[in-house]
């Protein structure tokens, strides 16, 4: 699924009506009558079905008023709450509020006349219609459509909201003081980023994303970012050769650890394992080598110099770069802790090894102390897997400062350094050296919990050792990630989701994602 922001979409609906002639007028009511399909869709024809719309002055309200008047024609009993005066209205929005009968609509500019006068008529609707603010909305609201919006959200009734809800910034997700919950939220022609962004999402309810009318020529010019979906997805995956061996699946490298985070270094590994490597080799600190081989059955294990230690520096190198010959991806990071020693180790690494690798946990603070270091890597696909607080980090700059402009900081990062990035969090960007950007579905609250970033970055370097690209390899582990984590809540709840348990049910996501394919591919042929 593609996502704009709110103001691809408006320049799209202009480019419609100015350069292809196509009647604002004519995509009003396509946008009307798609709403009208999907509450007749969901709620049926009873026979005493009752609405109720509440519209702003703008074009949202003009989209309502065409709702009004189709479900009246289907024998539904209507009433228009308009927040605003008559003489507000203009445009197609005016052409719309003409063809209503005057039994139907009511005025209510002020504040208190929606709650003193028409509670009865909200109650008992069978369906609300939110038409009130759509997308182009840009500060908080506030007066009557505040009222309106906590009255709404208060009266228990099933919301559809028309494109938007009302009061959710239509690119950052943000609430933009208080915004509508709705039930459905019926969108035209693109999903907006604040249908998939938190909280918007949140507020979004099932979202259904329709055709108003728009050519086909117009819709392709628009880049947007991808919504990583199931149906996303499922194409990235690789059926396996029947005479395969581990030889076609990779040999993933991976250096972790520390003294009390062994737990890091075993997890990274044994997700590798799980994601379906060939082979995996786990390089840690020597003094930590008798816990590891332990704590991993699959993975081989590789002592590392660390001067009885614990810890991994310069030392080690030479050890690495001979593991390194024969590796098809390389990790680093989980669990290593912070010294001057892997400061030096990391930089090392980038400058030195060329073949496909993942940074996370502590060699992206490492990086933080020379983030130029970046501009000299020898290896074209390096990706680096940060938390907003390590994000923070690598830029010098807090926390909220990178939360409030998630995807287009990801964007430039990606491009400036020519590195693929996963910025971590509820709806992860994946961000490309080539500018583009994606946004991923999976994964729930359950996810907050330790081990999880160490899961993820098992799963990419495997993914990069068994060639995928690193773009695909990053959107098919975040997803996957995040998918395995979808099956373990499905049977255990969300709280007291352990990493262990994530990582477990890895090779059920990937078959259940390969029988997906399989069941659609059937159906697309006329099989089933």
């Amino acid at each position: 699924m593609k996502v704009v922001t709110a103001h691809t979409m408006q320049e799209i609906d202009k480019r419609a009506i100015e350069e292809l002639g196509i009647p604002g007028l004519t995509l009003m009511e396509n946008a009307g009558r798609c709403c009208v399909e999907s509450i007749v869709s969901e709620f049926g024809l009873k026979g005493n079905n009752r609405a109720v719309i509440i519209a702003g002055k703008g074009n949202n309200g003009g989209d309502g008023y065409v709702v009004a008047r189709l479900l009246k024609q289907k024998g539904w009993t209507v009433k228009v709450y308009i927040l605003a005066d008559q003489d507000q209205i203009s445009g197609d929005a005016a052409v719309n509020l003409a063809k209503l009968t005057p039994d139907m609509i009511n005025f209510c500019p002020h504040e208190g006349q929606l709650t003193a006068l028409h509670l009865d008529d909200i109650f008992q609707a069978d369906v609300i219609v939110d038409a009130m603010l759509g997308t182009g909305l840009r500060s908080d609201v506030t007066g009557v459509y505040r009222e309106a919006i906590e009255l709404l959200n208060s009266s228990g009734r099933p919301i559809l909201a028309v494109d938007i809800p009302s009061g959710i910034h239509g690119t950052t997700g943000r609430v933009l003081g208080e915004a509508v919950r709705a039930y459905i939220t019926v969108t035209f022609a693109f999903a907006k980023l604040g249908h998939v962004l938190y909280p918007g999402a949140e507020h979004t309810g099932r979202l259904t994303v329709v055709d108003i009318g728009i050519p086909p020529q117009l819709m392709e010019t628009v880049m947007g970012y991808d919504f990583l979906n199931q149906d996303f997805i499922r194409p990235l995956l690789r059926r396996r050769d029947r005479q395969a061996h581990k030889g076609h699946f990779g040999h993933c490298l991976i250096i972790a650890g520390s003294p009390g985070k062994t737990g890091a270094a075993s997890l990274s590994a044994n997700s590798a394992v799980r994601a379906g490597s060939g082979l995996v080799t786990l390089a840690v600190p020597e003094s930590l080598n008798h816990i590891l081989e332990v704590k991993t059955t699959e993975a081989m294990t590789v002592p590392l110099p660390d001067s009885g230690s614990g810890y991994l520096s310069s030392q080690a190198f030479p050890t690495i770069e001979k593991l390194l010959s024969g590796k098809d991806a390389l990790a680093i990071g989980p669990g290593i802790d912070r010294n001057p020693g892997t400061v030096a180790l990391v930089q090392t690494l980038l400058e030195s090894a060329d073949i496909p690798m993942v940074l996370d946990a502590d060699a992206l603070n490492a990086l933080a102390e020379d983030i130029t270091v970046l501009k000299r890597k020898k290896s074209a696909n390096v990706v680096l897997t940060p938390h907003p607080g390590e994000m923070a980090r690598l830029l010098g700059t807090s926390v909220p400062d990178v939360e409030a402009v998630r995807i287009s900081l990801a964007q430039e990062f990606a491009r400036n350094y020519g590195i693929y990035l996963v910025l971590k969090g509820a709806r992860t960007i994946i961000a490309t050296p080539q500018g583009t950007a994606a946004i991923n579905s999976s994964g729930n609250p359950g996810m907050a919990t330790g081990g999880m970033g160490d899961v993820l970055t098992g799963i990419i370097a495997s993914l990069l050792g068994q060639g995928y690209s690193a773009g695909d390899a990053c959107r098919l582990g975040v997803f996957i990630h995040g998918y395995s984590a979808d099956l373990v809540a499905e049977d255990k709840g969300e709280i007291g989701i352990s990493a262990v348990d994530v990582q477990e049910r890895l090779p059920y996501a990937f078959n259940k994602m390969l029988k997906n394919t399989l069941l659609s591919n059937l159906s697309m042929f006329g099989i089933m």
